[in-house]
């Protein structure tokens, strides 16, 4: 995580305003201490599940280490990153603790004027119809990040045809054990016409939004 962090920001840029930890899980959280470390951070946003793993016991003594204040992510909450733009929570909408670790993911929209971006952690598609019957108007969004790394859990019709993204990113590691992305969601996406951005693809993918027009860096 560390070294394609440090890739995408100057080398004299050493600040950032929010880090999110969308659930608990080693594979979304493992390089986190590394972050905290090197970088300060303003805002540590959780979705206030714990883990008895090594993984999340070394991250919450990280965060203590580096004295930033820890938010529990919770649904209405909107955090103001400074230039007009905005990141709202969509869910969790209530206490997680205890419920599956993927349930419980941040999902978030972040909106920069014309331009928003929705991020599902490894939201399942039951969170994802609960999202779309509850607030379905609001989940229209120019990029979607895939829910869970393409699995096919995810990513669901129902989710795609309220989010209508012009672009879905997969964050999917080369030659997984998983097998993500799963073929279905591909088709999936396919069918909604939907440009796909793969990272075991592309490599670290960057966007930039001037408001009204987004950029994929190569």
């Amino acid at each position: 995580m560390f070294s394609p962090l440090a890739e995408a920001m100057p080398f004299y840029d050493r600040s950032i305003d929010v880090v999110i930890a969308t659930h608990p899980d080693a594979d979304h959280i493992g390089g986190l201490p590394e972050v905290l470390r090197r970088y300060d951070v303003d805002t540590f946003l959780d979705p206030g599940v714990s883990s008895d793993t090594g993984t999340y016991q070394a991250l919450v003594q990280s965060i203590g280490l580096a004295g930033v204040e820890r938010v529990v992510a919770r649904r209405g909450m909107t955090i103001n990153l400074g230039g007009g733009a905005t990141l709202e929570i969509l869910f969790p909408d209530r206490d997680m603790e205890g419920a599956d670790t993927n349930d419980a993911s941040i999902v978030a929209k972040l909106v920069y004027g014309d331009t928003s971006f929705l991020f599902t952690g490894d939201s399942p598609e039951k969170i994802e119809r609960y999202l779309a019957a509850i607030d379905g108007k609001n989940l229209d969004v120019d990029v979607l990040k895939a829910g869970h790394h393409g699995s096919k859990t995810s990513t669901s019709d129902t989710f795609l045809g309220f989010t209508s993204p012009q672009i879905a990113v997969l964050s999917v590691g080369s030659d997984n054990r998983y097998g993500h992305p799963h073929k279905e969601v591909l088709d999936r996406l396919l069918d909604f016409d939907i440009k796909i951005l793969r990272t075991d693809e592309e490599g670290t993918i960057v966007m930039e939004s001037d408001g009204e027009n987004i950029f994929v860096n190569d």
